[in-house]
């Protein structure tokens, strides 16, 4: 199933692939089976692929690159941008400071380019926006790029009405990434709003809390990855929040399907504007996800799933308090 990525913009399959996890983001991974999941996405019409040019500092370019050698046509390639890497503890590496410059923006798309093995970019999008640097001059640089040809669409991620607004003033965006699900709400008071009064498209990442409403996690000991870390994954929070999921598991079993395809059809359903990119670096956990754009929920399954899971129930913030401070401006 193919939908509109915002009111200008191409058409894209509507359950895409993040494809964070395949660079250690989630515990070990396995470069071969990468390939063979974006290879399979792809084969079966699923054609956005998400990435960044900061996860594994260009590792997870140089997979999708090898990925899509021959089938570049079949691919819509969403990249972001301007999240800085620092060195974290024995010797991994973490998110660092953004920055929005327009120098740095146009440099780092020739390397991704040069990673991906392609001579344009799909839909480039803007990490987060930095603080020190007007987003009138990002987003002029990027417009740059568009009239030269090396990249097609502009993006916004994790950005305020506010930036929106000033940013679409410069170019048309023609998506904004941020995290959505039933879990994570926040955006439909002012940010969801805004965006369709724009004609921004919305592509919902972490669909699935981070695997949390797959509904395969019994206790916090269970994940021990970077999620581990996230305060709805601690503690109290973390039994707090998996007595919903329970609920959800079993309205997803009486519906005929799993606890993770009813999270993103429920994503889906709140409209067509409205695309999903689940993360996953298994052909199965692939195949299960999109087929979530098969089911379809009723005005009362929306009903018992609100009631369930209203907005506002989960227990922490899906941020650290320090990373929380970067999102949103």
């Amino acid at each position: 199933m193919n939908r509109k990525l915002g009111k200008n913009g191409p058409l894209v399959s509507s359950v895409g692939l993040g494809c964070m996890g395949m660079s250690g983001a989630y515990g070990q991974s396995d470069d071969k089976q990468s390939i063979a999941t974006i290879e399979k996405a792809l084969e079966s019409g699923h054609n956005f692929l998400d990435t960044a040019d900061y996860y594994l500092a260009g590792h997870n370019e140089g997979l999708i690159g090898q990925a899509i050698l021959g089938k570049r046509t079949k691919a819509f390639l969403s990249v972001k941008t301007g999240q800085l890497v620092a060195p974290g503890p024995n010797g991994a590496m973490g998110p660092g400071p953004v920055t929005g410059r327009p120098e740095y923006v146009q440099n780092a798309v020739m390397y991704s380019l040069k990673r991906l093995k392609t001579d344009y970019i799909d839909l480039y999008t803007l990490a987060r926006v930095d603080p020190n640097v007007p987003i009138e001059e990002t987003i002029g640089a990027m417009k740059d790029l568009v009239q030269k040809g090396v990249i097609r669409y502009i993006g916004l991620s994790e950005a305020s009405a506010q930036s929106i607004r000033r940013a679409a003033a410069v170019h048309p965006i023609t998506a904004l990434q941020i995290e959505y699900s039933l879990w994570s709400r926040d955006i439909e008071a002012e940010v969801l709003p805004t965006i369709r009064e724009l004609g921004v498209g919305l592509v919902a990442y972490a669909p699935l809390s981070r695997g949390f409403l797959s509904g395969e996690y019994e206790k916090p000991g269970d994940l021990k990855d970077g999620r581990a870390f996230m305060p709805r994954f601690q503690g109290e929070n973390f039994y707090n929040n998996l007595k919903l999921v329970e609920k959800i598991k079993s309205l997803a079993y009486a519906k005929g399907c799993t606890p993770s395809q009813l999270a993103i059809a429920w994503v889906l359903a709140q409209g067509e504007d409205i695309i999903a990119i689940p993360g996953t670096k298994q052909i199965k956990n692939l195949e299960e996800n999109i087929a979530s754009d098969k089911v379809s929920l009723t005005a009362e399954d929306l009903q018992s799933i609100e009631a369930i899971m209203p907005a506002g129930s989960v227990s922490g913030t899906r941020y650290p308090e320090k990373f929380m401070n970067s999102l949103n401006k």
